[in-house]
């Protein structure tokens, strides 16, 4: 799913200039195919509705059965980390409130671990590549 164009650009806030990207990847608890269809869908818009908010920006962004790919552009005054966790707290709220059958399926939404690597040491371009094929294989 193409969120934004992702051409490198550095971005300005408050008397800094930055240019902070992630590929960030979280799993259900217990690695449970719980992300169905209608709830991938939900879960992205959720995940997209706190951008402004939360200080970052989906460039791309693929849900698994059992985990979730993002690439996304961090505003480094509120970290990484942080927005991972604010993303994960609202989205597990929200979508166990809308959907009940996953309060009765997991005790948790997500497991308390994360990956997260910035991009650098390969292009956006195959990072976005890599994720955009994950349902292929």
């Amino acid at each position: 799913m193409q969120i934004q164009n992702t051409s490198k650009k550095y971005k300005s806030y408050s008397h800094m200039i930055y240019s902070c990207q992630y590929h960030v990847i979280f799993c259900t608890k217990y690695r449970r195919a719980a992300l169905e269809e209608h709830i991938e869908k939900r879960l992205k818009q959720l995940i997209s509705e706190k951008q402004e908010e939360y200080g970052y920006t989906v460039l791309d962004m693929e849900v698994m059965p059992d985990h979730v790919h993002l690439l996304l552009d961090v505003n480094p005054k509120k970290g990484v980390v942080t927005i991972v966790n604010m993303i994960k707290g609202y989205t597990s709220n929200r979508l166990r409130k809308e959907y009940p059958t996953l309060k009765s399926r997991l005790p948790t939404l997500w497991t308390h671990s994360k990956f997260i690597s910035s991009v650098g040491s390969v292009t956006l371009e195959v990072v976005k590549k890599y994720i955009e094929e994950q349902k292929k294989v």
